[in-house]
């Protein structure tokens, strides 16, 4: 399961790579939400890794300079990888979400969850480019795996 995991993040941090790239690539076509939803998406995976490491997490909606968001997914990409190679992804972990309301998940859910809220807003990231004229990032998992 570990390197079934592994597979998803290194498939999350290439697309979200890509996605910067594209956005840094037409800055002039790009809107205010597509930023924020490509922050937002990179945001999301610091809050679940740093909710297992117990770290400081990011804000939600937090806008980071958008010369910051390379070195953001890779270092999310690090941790998410260290925790998996490290952590059993059976093990509960407690926390609280952005309104302070508790919750307890095992790490392979709070994991998985972080692939597929990524996942979602690249979909939401490509149909703002679309409408901005932009070609979008085919980033289904199977064109990553071919």
């Amino acid at each position: 399961m570990k390197e079934k995991l592994i597979d998803l993040f290194e498939y999350t941090y290439h697309f979200n790579v890509e996605m910067i790239k594209v956005i840094a690539e037409n800055r002039a076509l790009v809107d205010d939400k597509t930023i924020s939803l490509i922050n937002h998406t990179l945001n999301a995976q610091q809050i679940w890794n740093a909710r297992i490491l117990g770290e400081t997490t990011f804000e939600v909606w937090q806008m980071n300079p958008f010369e910051s968001l390379v070195e953001i997914n890779h270092t999310n990409f690090l941790k998410s990888i260290d925790i998996i190679r490290n952590f059993d992804p059976d093990q509960r972990i407690e926390y609280q979400n952005s309104r302070g309301t508790k919750f307890e998940n095992t790490i392979f859910e709070m994991l998985f969850h972080a692939v597929n809220h990524s996942t979602y807003h690249r979909g939401q990231i490509n149909s703002l480019l679309k409408q901005s004229g932009i070609t979008p990032v085919l980033t289904d998992y199977i064109f990553y795996k071919r």
